[in-house]
């Protein structure tokens, strides 16, 4: 039983399971309250919004041609009005194309495009597209938008400029967020890459950019992270970083204390990037699997350094990535104190690893800024896997991976896995207890909208009951919010709980006549990846499931020997140890004891 045709299994069992309970969330789902969601509703059923059609889909080439050919006249007031659809059909930014486009076939194999068949699009000489592109930026301006050229090149046999226009969002509760996870071996450059992509200046080759992201004491001693440390990335609308001004000569103590609060990173972005810097030493696998089911990731990126190579937990985290169907990034830094016949190895390592049956992914060298613009919206579908080569010290590679997380699509644009017009589902992924304010949850919305000062349920506790409270207030990334929707990170202040009544995994539903179950039992198809003896009845392991984490029992198993070993598959029925907790048919579940990796879905609740 292959590992990729049981994913494939699971990926038909998640489908079919979350349209059936979509089928029946629409039927009792509240009219949609706000304008917003109006909106939203009559843009989908005229579907303009969701997920952007393949770049190979004509429709939208068609229009593109049509205001460059509207512009070529100079009628910019019809060609505004296209242009406008066009952004707000693609959440407010949208990758415009002047001139012929390369095959994307050619331009991911490295190869030299001029000489290569299968070009696309219009031809346009030199002098066109610079004209066209002052005659776009003029119409995008008049929107009160903003171009960036991302990619132009007029001495090819092919003149051709990719640029991107993006209006400012209206408040910051609708800024659009791409959730990274950044996982990776012990050493291999995780948190100083993220250091310098947010803070600015480069790295001294002695780890000077990542002091600045580490919470605790023993991290800044040891130089490891052992939590889950949040960092983000905002971009403004003219396409730029938003980075505090930091002098590059600066030493770790300005950089640490000189760093914009995340309030005004958001009040200036039109786009945020999260990062979730996951721990890469093995002690802390477990807090590292949480952030990679409970975060609900858009990518993963995964750090290798060029000196070391694919070695140790870089192997695991990528096995648990593709374990979860979440497409991968590859960031081989430290490429400047690595010599060439090590780097073109670990390279070789790389390039093998992801072509390997267990993975079949395409790799694709981000060499150019027209493959980092291109490979940012196909990666996801077509199974490619995008390979960074950077150095944090001489900035070398940086720019084309900050491009790519510049215009990867928001998270929250996902609408198959987050529905706005379901009733609401908010799982807790962390609890903290704020002075003056009282309890106060971080976490997602799994599908609905929620609002300050709405009735909702909190729950299951260890009896599997719910307690109702209030939302107090809410906040995204430390700026107050008034509304949430679905695929939204958010933390909510409850009215009038203690802390200790909060606790990760929880759900948070709105009050209604019938409040949502909590399972004791249940029942799953699971595949054992790898397990060094046999596991039978009893047998006892630690679940991941979404942002639920608790030590399950295997009750029993439809094996006839009524014992699993690795490569196994079986329908297993598992019960939680502690407290009942609410999981639903079709999520997909890791569990893990030790080394031992088991992955599943589960198919009926008990």
């Amino acid at each position: 039983m292959s590992l990729r045709s049981f994913q494939s299994e699971i990926q038909e069992i998640h489908a079919r399971e979350l349209a059936r309970q979509r089928g029946q969330g629409s039927s009792v789902a509240p009219a949609p309250r706000n304008i917003h969601a109006r909106k939203i509703q009559i843009l989908e059923e005229s579907n303009i919004v969701g997920e952007p059609p393949p770049s190979r889909d004509a429709g939208v080439e068609d229009e593109v041609e049509a205001v460059l050919a509207l512009l070529s006249i100079h009628d910019y007031d019809r060609a505004r009005t296209s242009v406008a659809q066009l952004i707000t059909g693609r959440k407010g930014e949208y990758i415009f194309r002047i001139g012929c486009r390369p095959s994307h076939a050619s331009l991911f194999a490295g190869e030299s495009v001029d000489d290569a068949t299968g070009w696309s699009g219009v031809p346009r000489t030199d002098v066109e597209v610079t004209s066209l592109q002052s005659s776009v930026k003029r119409v995008v301006e008049e929107l009160g938008g903003k171009i960036s050229v991302l990619f132009e090149t007029t001495d090819s046999h092919y003149p051709r400029a990719t640029l991107l226009l993006r209006l400012p969002p209206p408040s910051i509760a609708l800024v659009p967020e791409v959730r990274c996870a950044v996982v990776g071996n012990v050493d291999s450059g995780k948190s100083t890459t993220l250091g310098v992509l947010t803070r600015g200046p480069l790295d001294d080759g002695r780890g000077r950019a990542r002091v600045a992201l580490f919470r605790h004491k023993h991290e800044i001693e040891t130089g490891r992270t052992s939590s889950v440390g949040m960092e983000i990335l905002g971009f403004a609308t003219a396409g730029v970083p938003v980075l505090p001004d930091i002098p590059p000569s600066a030493d770790a103590d300005v950089i640490r204390r000189d760093k914009l609060g995340w309030d005004e990173i958001s009040a200036q972005s039109a786009k945020i990037v999260s990062f979730s810097d996951l721990a890469g030493h093995e002690r802390y696998l477990k807090t590292t699997l949480y952030g990679l089911t409970s975060g609900a990731p858009s990518c993963v990126i995964l750090m290798v350094g060029a000196n070391a190579g694919l070695i140790g937990m870089s192997k695991e985290h990528l096995a648990i990535a593709l374990a979860l169907s979440v497409p991968v990034v590859v960031c081989i830094t430290k490429i400047d104190m690595t010599p060439p016949n090590i780097l073109n190895e670990t390279t070789k390592q790389v390039v093998k690893i992801l072509k390997s049956p267990g993975c079949r992914k395409t790799p694709v060298f981000v060499n150019s800024m027209e493959v980092a613009v291109e490979s940012s919206q196909t990666f996801a579908q077509h199974k490619l896997c995008p390979i960074f080569r950077v150095s944090n010290v001489t900035g070398e590679g940086l720019d084309y991976f900050r491009t790519f997380l510049n215009l990867l699509p928001s998270s929250e644009a996902d609408t198959e896995t987050f529905a706005v017009d379901q009733p609401l589902e908010y799982s807790v992924t962390d609890v903290w207890s704020v002075p003056y304010v009282g309890t106060v949850v971080n976490g997602i919305l799994n599908s609905g909208s929620v609002k300050t000062g709405d009735s909702v349920l909190f729950g299951p506790d260890s009896n599997g009951h719910f307690q109702s409270t209030v939302v107090r207030s809410m906040q995204r990334k430390r700026a107050d919010v008034a509304t949430a929707e679905a695929g939204q990170c958010v933390a909510l202040a409850l009215k009038r709980v203690k802390r200790a009544a909060v606790r990760k995994g929880m759900v948070i539903a709105h009050k209604t006549d019938t409040p949502p179950k909590a399972t004791r039992q249940f029942e799953g198809q699971v595949l054992i990846l790898y397990h060094n003896t046999t596991m039978q009845q009893n047998y006892q392991a630690m679940l991941h499931c979404g942002a639920v984490r608790q030590t399950v029992r295997i009750i029993s198993m439809d094996n006839p020997e009524g014992i699993l070993r690795t490569g196994d598959r079986a329908t297993v029925q598992f019960e939680f140890i502690t407290q009942p907790e609410f999981v639903k048919v079709g999520m997909k579940l890791l569990f893990r004891e030790g080394k031992t990796k088991g992955l599943g879905v589960i198919t009926r609740l008990l």
